[in-house]
């Protein structure tokens, strides 16, 4: 089966269906940084423009369409504008392709807020715009910490829409398996001065309350959160902004944040995934707001078992 990927970012969609067997037509991604990071891990077809000024006429066909569409409409961060945010009415664009292609299988993902926001009718007005275009719908709110190896906390709503009424009742979400990775299984060994907090200037408040080797810490403004789960937590695009989102971790050097390629790992891609020479707070925002691969590539599979048997 064929997938066509809309707002792609940086190909987390596409490693996990690539993986799961599946073949990709087309992506189409707005952000030239984005775009960037896509073409130096992919091949195919790349449609670097708006999603309003895709033409549905001039994109392959496709068995499934995926699609992270826009989370800060919905999300706590996006100040809860949702629908009239014109990143609300981005949405309307994705059904706009999705009514024109109308793909066997859908496969989408946003932020957990989405189940809440506007007391329910935002999530509503989706469920129900998907029925009226024809397609039988499952959604459920995973966490990667418990649908993957990965030790992150990242939950987010999936929206699973198949055409086929039979395919719709034998799907199953994954089961939850234990996570058999520890935060420092994800850490690289040599890794850059830059990252280190040495000269930061609450360096001391710092020092004083991240003691331990086997955890994520969070700066927050004036005071230290530790994670006490020992998961990493959520990674989100406002990493690139100043940097105060990255996780810390301790190690035998001192302490220091997250790199970009250790941000992937937490976000489940492969240790050949390519990232270009580009700034850093990019890189952070991109991984920020990707998915996380092996969740995806599980949900693909249970898609593959309804549609092949």
């Amino acid at each position: 089966m064929k997938v066509g990927s809309l707002f792609a970012g940086i190909g987390g969609f596409e490693c996990a269906f690539l993986q799961a067997g599946f073949e990709i037509g087309w992506a189409n991604e707005l952000d030239k940084d984005a775009c960037n990071t896509y073409r130096a891990n992919f091949k195919h077809k790349l449609l670097e423009q708006d999603i309003k000024d895709l033409n549905p006429n001039e994109l392959e066909d496709v068995g499934l369409i995926s699609a992270g569409f826009p989370c800060q409409a919905f999300s706590i961060a996006g100040l809860q504008k949702g629908l009239n945010d014109e990143r609300g009415a981005i949405v309307m664009e994705m059904f706009r392709i999705i009514q024109a292609k109308k793909p066997q299988v859908l496969l989408l993902e946003n932020v957990k807020n989405l189940v809440s926001h506007n007391k329910g009718e935002t999530l509503k007005f989706i469920l129900e715009t998907l029925k009226n275009l024809g397609y039988f719908v499952h959604y459920k709110i995973l966490n990667t910490y418990e649908y993957s190896t990965i030790p992150q906390n990242r939950e987010r709503v999936y929206i699973i829409g198949f055409l086929d009424k039979n395919h719709y009742k034998r799907f199953h979400f994954p089961l939850k398996i234990n996570h058999t990775q520890s935060i420092k299984d994800l850490l690289e060994i040599k890794v850059g001065e830059e990252f280190y907090y040495k000269q930061y200037r609450f360096y001391e408040t710092l020092k004083k309350e991240i003691t331990k080797r086997d955890t994520c810490y969070q700066w927050r403004r004036h005071y230290v959160r530790e994670n006490k789960n020992n998961l990493c937590p959520t990674l989100t695009a406002n990493m690139g902004t100043g940097g105060h989102n990255v996780p810390l971790v301790l190690d035998e050097k001192g302490i220091r944040k997250l790199t970009p390629k250790e941000c992937l790992n937490f976000q489940g891609f492969a240790k050949d995934y390519v990232l270009p020479n580009t700034a850093k707070s990019k890189l952070y925002k991109q991984i920020g707001n990707s998915v996380s691969v092996p969740v995806i590539k599980a949900l693909a599979l249970e898609i593959k078992k309804v549609v092949y048997g």
